[in-house]
């Protein structure tokens, strides 16, 4: 705010400006402007910039990503194994797979069950690197780097401006910021599909909550065409589209439900269309990754590790540390009074991820249930906060480790 110059007060001595009737004044001096006035008429661009929700949360988020770059070409100095032999691992391999070669038109078969293939990976991403790597000198590999890295980056802005809707814009700072230091946030460093994703449900969740029916569900069509795990923001589409129509009878709102699980769909068809089977990618889910829901499954991680903690495999512990932490930020989030949509999202994503043997609960799939990890970082303030970021940090170094330079837990 502008500072000003003071008018003396009436009578008051030492005034320049004359008593009423006086003879022979003088013109009053003219008032300066206080110090600091004209920095602050100015402001310094760089400080208005760093005010902004989103700016440390964008920083953190390209500073993690640094820190993996030059771990990675640390590393390299010493393995001689090649950046891209360390960067192309785990399902990142499967999506280059895609984008090179496509989908299989037959399903095939090793010992009388289907082997793994890229049936179990929905398109959007790859068709994205097909696409760029087309259009630039990029590899595959490089296309799919650069968009994971691209899109983790919009998913952090997304998911701020997600929390800045229903909370403010600190709520949204310290939300997003502990998400973009979540353990689960190290496939930013691959070439994986979340950031498109996260950024497709968080902006849809915004268009819900603001009425953008038409918006919501294009973006959910995108997510759930690259996620099957997106299939949760269809609850969301449902849930405000019957709130909208039985309220104000707003038969627009149709529009999101009926799109967004449309990406999804249009991919089972075509592969009922293309491999002649109409279970294609669940048969291949079963056979290639051993992956089928099962309700029992969270509840075998939480008694294996009570009865015996030390029994259990590093997946074990990390799957037991995941749905405590899911847990808790489910408590939070239904505490913190999120709104209906997000929160749907954020416990059906969960409970979508809790259920699928062998998956679990592990970072990343917790990282995709969003509104349960920013809760954290609305709800706890203060030293207890900034102890939680560091944490969050370490651990997120641990798991960046743990995945490129071990085959003993997959992502």
């Amino acid at each position: 705010m502008r500072a000003e110059g003071t008018a003396p007060a009436p009578g008051a001595t030492g005034s320049t400006a004359p008593a009423p009737g006086a003879t022979g004044s003088t013109a009053p001096a003219p008032t300066l402007p206080a110090a600091g006035a004209s920095a602050a008429a100015n402001p310094d661009p760089a400080t208005g910039i760093r005010s902004r929700f989103w700016f440390w949360p964008l920083v953190a988020y390209l500073a993690a990503r640094a820190v993996t770059l030059v771990g990675v070409v640390s590393a390299d100095l010493y393995t001689h194994r090649g950046i891209h032999h360390v960067l192309d691992i785990w399902d990142g391999a499967w999506f280059i797979r895609a984008a090179e070669q496509g989908w299989p038109s037959h399903l095939p078969m090793v010992h009388g069950h289907v082997a793994g293939n890229t049936i179990a990976f929905f398109p959007v991403f790859p068709l994205a690197i097909r696409a760029l790597s087309d259009l630039t000198p990029l590899s595959p590999l490089a296309a799919g780097l650069l968009i994971s890295g691209v899109t983790g980056l919009t998913a952090v802005a997304a998911v701020a401006l997600m929390v800045r809707e229903y909370a403010g814009d600190d709520a949204a700072r310290r939300g997003a910021l502990l998400f973009a230091l979540f353990p689960g946030t190290f496939v930013f460093s691959l070439a994986y599909s979340e950031g498109i994703t996260i950024t497709c449900v968080a902006l849809g969740l915004v268009a819900l909550l603001r009425h953008k029916w038409w918006a919501a569900g294009v973006l959910g069509l995108l997510a759930t065409g690259t996620s099957p795990i997106a299939l949760a923001f269809v609850v969301s589409c449902v849930w405000c589209a019957g709130r909208a129509v039985a309220r104000e009878r707003d038969w627009r709102s149709l529009a999101a439900p009926v799109l967004a699980p449309l990406g999804f769909t249009a991919y089972m068809v075509w592969l009922w269309a293309h491999t002649g089977v109409l279970s294609a990618w669940r048969l291949t889910e079963r056979g290639g990754w051993k992956s089928y829901p099962s309700v029992a499954y969270p509840v075998h991680i939480v008694t294996t590790f009570l009865f015996d903690p030390v029994a259990p495999t590093e997946t074990g512990r990390i799957l037991f540390a995941g749905t405590v932490v899911t847990v808790v930020g489910a408590v939070l989030a239904i505490r913190q009074r999120q709104p209906a949509p997000v929160l749907a999202y954020g416990l059906v994503a969960a409970a979508l991820a809790a259920v699928a043997a062998p998956v679990g609960l592990r970072p990343r799939f917790i990282m995709l249930a969003f509104p349960l990890v920013v809760a954290f970082g609305t709800r706890v303030h203060g030293r207890s906060y900034r102890w939680m970021v560091v944490v969050s940090a370490a651990l997120l170094v641990a798991m960046t480790l743990l995945e490129l330079a071990s085959t003993a837990v997959f992502p």
